[in-house]
């Protein structure tokens, strides 16, 4: 690579004189020493050759300052190197892990409660957290865990807890540090019982303690332990619940189970078949953006491209690309399920079709010990106050 030799003249009288003798005497590799007297009565000047790198020269001014500025700002693992790979990779193996979707194998007495018991066992998940006290409350976490370790296989379980208790358990730091984590700067007004004449109240014998612990200026109370506890049981409640729900029961069998309970309601003009109509489309749906998301990741993956070499906006329109992508092959999905329901002779009004389920529900042993299951706990619920 050719480098650029480039001659400037540095006068004498733009320097002091000591800094001049100073600079003079200096060694500089990058410059040339010529050794010259200057003679009397003429001006001395001082020629300074440099060698420079033309790639970095041509750097210089405005654009190598923004490509710097750049690469300051941005880090390297966020736009080269193995960052985006391994976002593709991650999304690419969450989706993989089947998500809300009906698990055959292996088939356990949960597959063969009736889908009606299942309906009101979510609803009763949903209430019971936010009526009881906190042991019960943590009661149906770990038996709700239990249970998805037992019936669902190890992959499967595994991630959906690992991702459900993350979540909760940041639900739990945040509101139980943030509903009454700040001290009160409100000062009461009233005097204390010693200045108007009544007697001091004693202090607690059994170690009470409102404060349970504080973290620098936030603490962790007892309203806050309530609160924190309350949110994140039942968000753990309500995603485990319906993930083992789905998992377990198939789209046509949850959907005879809702039309049962909804069957009253058309005589009032509630439109059920529509209503049950989008809800088994919806859950059939879900596999198809699942393999949607997961097949475009690792198609980008599997070209095997040299992130590195990459500029970063290169790297943001692969990523737009690869968004676009998944939207149209959704749309084209719909569009083919459209056009066969059309084929078939639906032309939009679900009461002129019947609805074929193609299932049956059986109502027996394992559905009336599930139902008393189900009446003990909310007897134990509507109780746990009192046994406390």
């Amino acid at each position: 690579m050719a480098a650029a030799v480039h001659l400037r003249p540095l006068h004498s009288l733009s320097l002091p004189l000591p800094l001049l003798a100073a600079k003079a005497a200096t060694p500089n590799p990058g410059c040339l020493p010529l050794s010259a007297k200057p003679r009397a009565g003429r001006r001395s000047s001082l020629l300074v050759c440099a060698a420079s790198d033309p790639s970095k020269a041509a750097g210089k001014g405005e654009a190598g300052d923004a490509v710097a500025r750049w690469a300051a700002w941005i880090p390297r693992a966020a736009v080269g190197g193995a960052g985006p790979e391994q976002v593709l990779r991650l999304i690419s193996g969450a989706a993989a892990t089947p998500i809300c979707q009906f698990v055959d194998s292996p088939r356990t007495f949960l597959h063969a409660i009736d889908p009606r018991v299942k309906l009101v066992w979510l609803l009763a998940l949903v209430v019971l957290p936010a009526r009881s006290n906190i042991y019960l409350r943590f009661g149906l976490v770990a038996y709700l865990t239990l249970l998805s370790m037992w019936v669902l296989p190890n992959h499967v379980w595994k991630d959906q807890l690992g991702r459900v208790a993350l979540l909760s358990g940041i639900i739990f730091i945040m509101l139980g540090f943030g509903s009454d984590g700040a001290p009160s700067l409100v000062q009461t007004r009233t005097p204390p019982p010693s200045v108007i004449g009544l007697p001091n109240i004693p202090t607690s014998t059994n170690g009470y303690s409102y404060t349970i612990m504080k973290l620098g200026p936030l603490q962790f109370t007892r309203k806050g332990l309530s609160v924190a506890s309350t949110s994140a049981c039942l968000s753990f409640a309500i995603f485990q619940s319906a993930s083992l729900c789905l998992t377990t029961t198939t789209p046509e069998q949850l959907a005879s189970a809702l039309w049962w309970f909804m069957i009253p309601l058309k005589h009032i003009g509630v439109p059920v078949p529509e209503i049950i109509l989008t809800l088994l489309l919806s859950l059939r749906f879900i596999n198809l953006v699942f393999d949607e998301v997961r097949n475009s990741a690792l198609a980008i993956v599997a070209r095997r491209i040299n992130w590195k070499k990459l500029a970063t906006m290169e790297t943001i329109d692969i990523f737009f690309n690869y968004v676009r992508r998944i939207f149209k092959n959704i749309f084209d999905h719909a569009e083919q399920i459209s056009k066969a329901m059309i084929a078939r002779g639906f032309r939009g009004d679900p009461n002129n079709h019947k609805i074929y389920f193609l299932t049956e529900s059986s109502f027996g042993i394992v559905d009336v010990f599930s139902l008393l299951c189900l009446f003990a706990l909310v007897a134990l619920a509507s109780i746990s106050d009192k046994l406390v």
